[in-house]
């Protein structure tokens, strides 16, 4: 995986490790969250929004931009399309809106800003998770583009919906750039870095073989520094509110877990390849995390309860997916690889009878 051997190997022990030393650094070191908040890029911590963009680059480098076309062709393509977009769009935020009442009926300001990170679809951690469980890349890319463009059209109405009128909560006005500005930062600018990066270098022998394990080695690198800016501005949070922060993650970790495996089993009952699995996973379980707290930031106020919860999202995302990597990976060897051993020999037969019967 990108050569990334020691950090690779042990993953999981370094992403606690960032996760205690981050709490850590934010109750202890004085003036930290401070700092790390001090400067903003779109109403997002700076040295965060710095980690994701260089988090995402390499992911972007990789993608063959030259079959995507291919993609759109044939009709089960069509129809996994289509099946994302309505987990995506329908049952995902549905399903968060639910889990929200039920484990937070009475905190309806954490229960908003739970219910901003299920509406929000994930456009850019997404591609990190499909890259390390082996899915295909050219078709997570698509469906990132897909979210990307309806999250700037559907959004805003959905928050509206769910928030205002299922949730009876107080009405507020959604600023459509704050939508369209997520969506050109964390998809836009690494895309198109990614894309002319591939554009210019990959007819050269050396950048597969060279220049992708190198930058590739930031991914990692980089997912591990923004979870320990991550939680070490949140550091006091944490500790003083311990109570509603583990009442707020409980409605998340369901949600992650739940639809991750649901989607699993759905995928391998209608027999969809592994490769195409993984992403159909996990776009459904992820969540634009940044849209989610620029927009709880920009209406209720950086300091709110909603802006919490929104923020606690990614706290419980980053080592939830990380977790579910592993997970499917293992039902790969497991459920997969015998099913596509098995479909392969059918195949096969198939090929063998077809040459006897023309012979």
């Amino acid at each position: 995986m990108w050569g990334l051997s020691f950090i690779d190997t042990f993953l999981p022990l370094w992403i606690i490790v960032c996760m205690v030393g981050g709490v850590l650094i934010g109750y202890y070191v004085p003036n930290v969250e401070a700092v790390l908040d001090g400067a903003k890029f779109a109403d997002v911590s700076l040295p965060i929004a710095i980690g994701l963009l260089i988090m995402m680059y390499p992911v972007f480098c990789r993608i063959k931009y030259e079959e995507l076309p291919e993609l759109f062709k044939g009709r089960f393509m069509r129809n996994q399309i289509l099946f994302s977009l309505v987990v995506n769009w329908i049952v995902a935020p549905l399903f968060m809106v639910s889990l929200a009442w039920m484990t937070l009926p009475d905190l309806p300001d954490y229960r908003s800003g739970v219910i901003l990170i299920g509406i929000a679809r994930c456009i850019a951690m997404v591609l990190i998770w499909n890259h390390l469980a082996g899915g295909n890349q050219e078709f997570c890319a698509v469906t990132v583009a897909i979210n990307s463009l309806l999250q700037m059209v559907l959004f805003g109405p959905l928050a509206y919906f769910y928030v205002v009128i299922v949730g009876r909560g107080t009405t507020f006005h959604i600023d459509m750039w704050i939508i369209v500005r997520s969506v050109l930062i964390y998809m836009g600018i690494p895309l198109l870095a990614g894309f002319m990066t591939r554009w210019l270098l990959h007819r050269y022998e050396w950048y597969n073989k060279t220049f992708i394990p190198i930058v590739g080695k930031l991914s990692l690198l980089s997912l591990l520094y923004v979870i320990v800016v991550m939680f070490a501005l949140q550091g006091h949070e944490i500790v003083n509110d311990i109570g509603n922060v583990l009442r707020t993650a409980v409605p998340l970790i369901i949600y992650f877990v739940a639809t991750f495996v649901g989607v699993l089993f759905w995928c391998y009952a209608t027999k969809v390849p592994y490769e195409f699995a993984v992403p159909q996973c996990f776009t459904a379980a992820s969540n634009n995390f940044e849209l989610a707290i620029a927009v709880a930031v920009g209406t209720y106020g950086v300091k709110s309860k909603e802006a919490l919860a929104a923020t606690i999202g990614p706290l419980i995302e980053v080592p939830m997916l990380l977790m579910l990597v592993y997970v499917i990976k293992y039902v790969r060897g497991r459920w997969y690889d015998p099913l596509e051993a098995d479909q392969a020999g059918s195949r096969n037969d198939d090929d063998g009878e077809s040459g006897q019967e023309k012979s």
